[in-house]
């Protein structure tokens, strides 16, 4: 029992020790990127830009990540339509384990280091790929590849990000593959329609309406 306690004694000083400071600790004061977690509950009504950013905000908050200004990476369409790489900042942008993910705007949408294993949440937490269950690799974009907004009438945004119901939204694959070995099936941002805009379509579809969120400051 002594030797036991002395062990334990001896790692909990370790953990202390000035520069000794667990991976995922190490990397959130810098962290600038994370998959949400968790989806606010109506499927792909976000309660539009506005209410994407607070979740955005809010998990970020929980996290301990203040100090920042966090954007969802969704497009909207029509009148006044908002392309999500205008949103986002300017880079460079961090996960939870301080790896960067994009130096800049341009890189996101050329040659990002966005895989399965560094597209993080806010927790510093892998998120399910096509090849695990629940499949959560669908992530909500409504965006083309160069991260503008998709012009004419169909919709590929759920309304906006405000229908839980009619419409549907385009995704990526944050695990950079699908059904496919194409272009699109790797895309981290615009690979296919949802099914609809409800969380069971989503689901349906393979993903939980998850989307991407970055610190614009």
């Amino acid at each position: 029992m002594k030797r036991i306690t002395a062990l334990g004694l001896f790692i909990s000083a370790m953990l202390l020790a000035p520069g000794h400071v667990p991976a995922q600790q190490a990397g959130a004061p810098n962290m600038s990127f994370f998959v949400t977690s968790t989806n606010p509950g109506q499927g792909a009504d976000l309660g539009g830009l506005a209410g994407a950013d607070a979740h955005c905000e809010r998990l970020a908050q929980a996290a301990g990540l203040s100090g920042r200004t966090w954007r969802a990476y969704l497009s909207t369409q029509g009148a006044g339509a908002v392309n999500a790489r205008d949103r986002i900042g300017r880079g460079p942008w961090r996960n939870a384990r301080g790896e960067v993910v994009a130096n800049d705007v341009q890189q996101l949408h050329a040659q990002n280091n966005l895989t399965l294993q560094t597209a993080l949440n806010e927790r510093g937490e892998p998120v399910n790929g096509r090849r695990q269950q629940p499949n959560n690799h669908d992530i909500l974009t409504g965006s083309q590849p160069d991260g503008t907004a998709f012009s004419g009438a169909e919709d590929r945004t759920c309304r906006n990000w405000t229908s839980g119901g009619e419409g549907s939204a385009f995704v990526g694959h944050h695990d950079r593959e699908g059904l496919r070995d194409d272009e699109a099936s790797r895309s981290w941002n615009s690979s296919h329609a949802s099914r609809g805009c409800s969380l069971e379509a989503l689901r349906t579809t393979g993903g939980s309406g998850l989307f991407y969120c970055f610190a614009a400051e």
